[in-house]
Formats: structure tokens, C-alpha cells, sequence
């Protein structure tokens, strides 16, 4: 049995399995319906607490970290750790809401579309098309840079371990880039975030390997190393206006928040905590401790890119680029993963007019199980749009990046608005509509999805006012992320 989604009231939803509310939303979803209905169980998940974190800490964790330095320096170090801890916290917030609108959704299929029908049905098209826009735009960045590292890279290394020149075919970063498509290609194709666990556990020991350099040449410095400039407690720069929205968009991963807990093994709201807190946790320590220790060992004169204040003849820097090129390479997958769902969502907006519910009847079980979406909400994608439009989302990328070696301006304002748009705002509007005609609802929690909502509004105009600015003043901004 199938019914249209609208604005459901929280009750509707609120721990259906307790058997306090067994009866109440047996009818809410159905009618006078026997509470012995099964579930829609067409897949479990299988994905574990560890690979899961990893995966969302992946996201999260991108080259926007190597400006936090830059970030401490235009405000001094109390405020710069106290904004990065702010930053974290409002994004915590943001994911907990959304885990609380996917327990919502239809069993195992939530996504930003499932939510949007469920809220703001005739908007739903096109928040999957500014997500999308925002995950291809991010996927391009990473093969722009990869292109401008590796060449830097392989010098670094024959510097240091051959007394021979480089040949020219190395030192070309579009080759580089065609190369790692070997690589790419299959891991893109992927249909579940949990299988690219693997490659997220080595993009984290990149991370780890780069905080053992911030650490390291902070107590043992480096012979070619500038001058430390003057370390200051407190001290707002003009650069501060530029650089707090870098701290503001380094934690963004919403975007693969349901795709996890779809996938998560035991997904209760608990765990996805844990998995949340596990994250952001530690994508804020890492944050901290390349901010703080960059910081101290170059004071003012610092970057707007830490590694590339190192010098490049040093093998342990040289390794340290090739993990942040690693780094970006594996994160590559988990913006296209997203990029695809919502393209999907676009494309069969207008045969999609209603979402299986969460409960159905025996008989039809089976039907509604062929219907799963491995991936995303709503019917499930063929093999062959699957194929094409990974395909698609792949030659595009890959020719734009081979082509422009600076897409900054574009991705800033892409990141900007797509950023605070899945962050803060749909977080909040979605909890806020599903909660607002509940008698039971926790008013303090509607109150904050509210405010978090206002505040994503806010760094929405003022980012895209502050890039507006930039094209009008060009040379006079900050670096954006």
C-alpha cells in the first residue's frame, strides 16, 4: 500500500515501534491498520561505527584544513579556537537534526529528497539541484589541485632522492590528473559510501601524517624556514572577514549524512550521535592542532596554505604534499557519490510523485522491497543510469579541470551558498516543519532549528555578499573556501 507524503506531524513518526505509540502511529500512517504490519525491509545495513566515521570524517576533513593557521592568525589564538570549536559545534547541531528528519523518512531510504517531500515537496528539485551543484563544483577543485601539487611534488622527490632531473611528462600536472583516473574510475562507480571505507582509513593517515609535521617542525624547525612573526592572543585582522567563513565551511559533509545512516548497521539515533560526535570530533582536533601549532611556528608571516610554507627540499615535507594529494584523491569519490543521488532525483522529479511509506502491507513487501534505492530515496536507479551518470558527472569534471587551472571565484560561490544551504539551513526548516504541529514537540529543539536556520540565512547573504564584493574589488579579499 502506498500513500502520498505532506507535512507529517512529529507523532506521526515519534518512535512508532515503542509500544506506547504503536497504536497511535499504526493509525496516523494508515488507518485503522493491525500493528502486527511488517515493515519494508529491502536491505539492512551493514556498514560499521568505525567505517562510517571514517567515511563522514573524509568528508569533512578536505585541503580547507591547511588555512586554519591563516584563520588563527587574523584573530589571535583564543579567538581563533574558540571560532573553530563554535564552527564545530553549529555543525554538530546541523547533522543531529538532520539524523532526527531521516529517522523520519521511509525505511532505510532517506535523503535530502525524501525530507523535501515530506516538508516542502514542490522545492525538493531544486535543493538536490544546488547540492548537486555544490558536490560537483568541490569534486572539480580536488583534480584542480591535484594537478597544481603533484608536479611540486615529484620535484620535491627528485630533489631529494635522485641527483637527476625530473622528465617533462612528470612535471605536467594534466598527466598527473589522467593518471589518477585509473584510480578514480572504479571507485566511483561504487554504489555504497560503505565501500569506500577502505580508501577513507588511508586518506586519514594522510591527515594524521600532516599533523605530525605541523607538530614536528613546530619543536624541531627546518633550516630555509622565514622568520616566526609576532604571535598574539588576541588580535582581529581585516583578513578575519575572509577567513572565518573558511572555518565555517571546513566542516560540511551533510551532504553524505543519509547515505551513512541508510547504510549504518543498527542506526538508531545513538549511534548515528556517536558517529556524528566521532567526526566532527575529530575533524575539530585536527583543525586545532594545525591551527595552533602552524600558527606558533610562523606567527603573522604565516599562509593562506601551511604545507607550502615548508620547504619543498625537505624529503619529510615532500612526503607530507604527496599525503594531502592522497588526501584529496580519496575524498574525490565521496563528492561524486552525493553529486549523483541528486542528479538521479532531478531527472526523475517528474515521474516521481509519491515515496513508498515506511509501513506496508505482507503481500506487498516484495513489490516495495525491488523498489529500493541503494543509495538515495524514491525508485531505485538502473544499473544503466547509474552507469551514465556517473559517467557524466566523471568526462565533465575531468575536461573542466584539465582545461582551467582556476575555478576559485566559481567554487566560492558554489561552496558558499550550496555549503550553508544543506548545513545549517535545510537542516533546520526541514526539523522545524516536521516538528511544528506536534503538541509534544521539544520547543527548545524547534526553537534552535530555528535559529540555526536564521544563522545559515545570514552567512548566506553575507558570503555571497562578501564574494560580490571580491569580483567588484578583485585582489582586495581574503582566500574563501
Amino acid at each position: 500500500m502506498s500513500q502520498k507524503y505532506g507535512t507529517a506531524p512529529v507523532s506521526a513518526f515519534e518512535d512508532a515501534t515503542s509500544p506506547s505509540n504503536a497504536g497511535e502511529s499504526s493509525a496516523l500512517l494508515g488507518g485503522d491498520r493491525d500493528t502486527t504490519v511488517k515493515r519494508v525491509v529491502g536491505r539492512e545495513g551493514k556498514a560499521s561505527m568505525i567505517s562510517s566515521i571514517s567515511n563522514l570524517a573524509n568528508t569533512i576533513i578536505g585541503s580547507g584544513m591547511l588555512t586554519f593557521p591563516l584563520a588563527m592568525a587574523s584573530a589571535g589564538m583564543i579567538p581563533g579556537m574558540i571560532t573553530c570549536l563554535f564552527s564545530g559545534s553549529v555543525a554538530v547541531f546541523g547533522l543531529y537534526l538532520l539524523s532526527l528528519c531521516a529517522a523520519r523518512a521511509p525505511h532505510r531510504r532517506s535523503s535530502f529528497f525524501a525530507i523535501s517531500q515530506m516538508t516542502f515537496p514542490r522545492a525538493a528539485v531544486f535543493f538536490d539541484a544546488a547540492i548537486a551543484a555544490k558536490c560537483f563544483g568541490v569534486s572539480i577543485s580536488y583534480l584542480i589541485i591535484i594537478k597544481g601539487l603533484m608536479p611540486n611534488v615529484v620535484a620535491a622527490l627528485y630533489h631529494d632522492l635522485s641527483s637527476s632531473t625530473p622528465p617533462a611528462w612528470a612535471l605536467s600536472g594534466r598527466n598527473w590528473i589522467s593518471l589518477f583516473m585509473i584510480i578514480l574510475v572504479p571507485l566511483v562507480f561504487l554504489r555504497h559510501l560503505d565501500s569506500l571505507r577502505h580508501t577513507s582509513y588511508v586518506a586519514l593517515f594522510s591527515v594524521a601524517y600532516l599533523v605530525v609535521i605541523v607538530i614536528t617542525v613546530y619543536f624541531n624547525p627546518l633550516e630555509g624556514m622565514p622568520e616566526r612573526g609576532e604571535v598574539r592572543l588576541i588580535h582581529f585582522t581585516p583578513n578575519f572577514v575572509s577567513t572565518f567563513p573558511v572555518q565555517v565551511f571546513a566542516f560540511t559533509c551533510s551532504q553524505n549524512l543519509f547515505p551513512i545512516f541508510n547504510e549504518l548497521k543498527d542506526n538508531n539515533q545513538k549511534r548515528m550521535n556517536t558517529v556524528i560526535g566521532g567526526a566532527i570530533g575529530s575533524a575539530t582536533l585536527t583543525y586545532e592542532v594545525i591551527a595552533v601549532f602552524g600558527y606558533l611556528t610562523f606567527g603573522s608571516t604565516v599562509g593562506a596554505n601551511i604545507i607550502a610554507m615548508y620547504p619543498s627540499t625537505s624529503l619529510f615535507i615532500a612526503v607530507g604534499q604527496l599525503a594531502i594529494v592522497v588526501l584529496v584523491l580519496f575524498s574525490y569519490p565521496l563528492q561524486v557519490h552525493p553529486c549523483r543521488n541528486c542528479l538521479d532525483k532531478i531527472f526523475h522529479y517528474g515521474e516521481v510523485k509519491s515515496i513508498r511509506t515506511a509501513v506496508v502491507s505482507e503481500e506487498d513487501e516484495e513489490e516495495d522491497a525491488s523498489e529500493v534505492d541503494e543509495d538515495h530515496a524514491g525508485v531505485e536507479m538502473s544499473p544503466l543510469k547509474h552507469t551514465l551518470l556517473t559517467a557524466a558527472i566523471v568526462v565533465t569534471g575531468f575536461t573542466i579541470a584539465y582545461f582551467v587551472n582556476d575555478l576559485q571565484l566559481v567554487l566560492s560561490f558554489v561552496g558558499s551558498t550550496g555549503s550553508t544551504t544543506i548545513s545549517f539551513i535545510l537542516p533546520g526548516l526541514f526539523y522545524w516543519q516536521l516538528t511544528r504541529t506536534d503538541r509534544n514537540r521539544n520547543n527548545a529543539l524547534s526553537l534552535g532549528a530555528l535559529i540555526l536556520a536564521a544563522y545559515g540565512i545570514f552567512v548566506f547573504i553575507f558570503c555571497l555578499g562578501f564574494n560580490i564584493y571580491k569580483v567588484i574589488h578583485p585582489g582586495e579579499g581574503g582566500p574563501s573556501h
